[in-house]
């Protein structure tokens, strides 16, 4: 199999990994978020046009797995499992997810979040994700904090979701990882 980042169909995203892994880290740095202790399950993309989800999709079959494909708020979202890693600060993926356009207007197409697992009960997760954020980096012009609860058709766990973005890269914290999640789905 090939590694990611050798694919035609994959070379934007190739080149926006530096710019990602950059913000990314500012991101953590304005929110007081010590990212060295957590785990990170997976990383994802967004697109404008179907168009470039489907060449993604076409190039991510060249170097890894569909693990699922799911309708998730009205779009198709595929997860791969990669052959080479994608690596971001000390992180390294091996799960991208890759969502189809939405009603949502991304200002970049290319790498946009990473999820941060923090096990435990679903109803404390954002007191848990909150904790470790700084009342500074919380309360800087530009940051924004939603919670959400994302559910896939067949998914059988609460996975509410808190995000905190600046508007270029997200951070999102869940309770499961994504393949306790897919591993739900299978046991319909």
């Amino acid at each position: 199999m090939a590694d990611w980042q050798s694919i035609d169909e994959l070379h934007d995203i190739s080149a926006d990994l530096p710019r990602f892994t950059k913000a990314l880290t500012e991101l953590a740095t304005r929110l007081g978020l010590d990212i060295a202790p957590l785990d990170a399950d997976h990383i994802s993309l967004r697109c404008h046009q179907n168009a470039t989800a489907e060449r993604w999709r076409r190039g991510f079959e060249q170097c890894g797995e569909l693990l699922s494909e799911n309708i998730i708020n009205g779009r198709p979202i595929c997860l791969f499992k990669l052959h080479q890693l994608v690596c971001v600060a000390h992180w390294q993926f091996s799960v991208v997810e890759l969502p189809w356009p939405g009603e949502k207007r991304y200002p970049h197409e290319g790498w946009e979040h990473i999820e941060i697992v923090l096990p435990g009960e679903p109803e404390s997760l954002n007191a848990r994700a909150l904790a470790l954020l700084s009342d500074d980096g919380l309360s800087q012009p530009g940051i924004f904090v939603k919670t959400s609860s994302p559910k896939g058709e067949r998914e059988r766990l609460p996975n509410p979701t808190l995000a905190v973005t600046d508007g270029q890269v997200t951070i999102k914290f869940h309770p499961w990882s994504i393949e306790a999640i897919v591993a739900s789905e299978q046991s319909v």
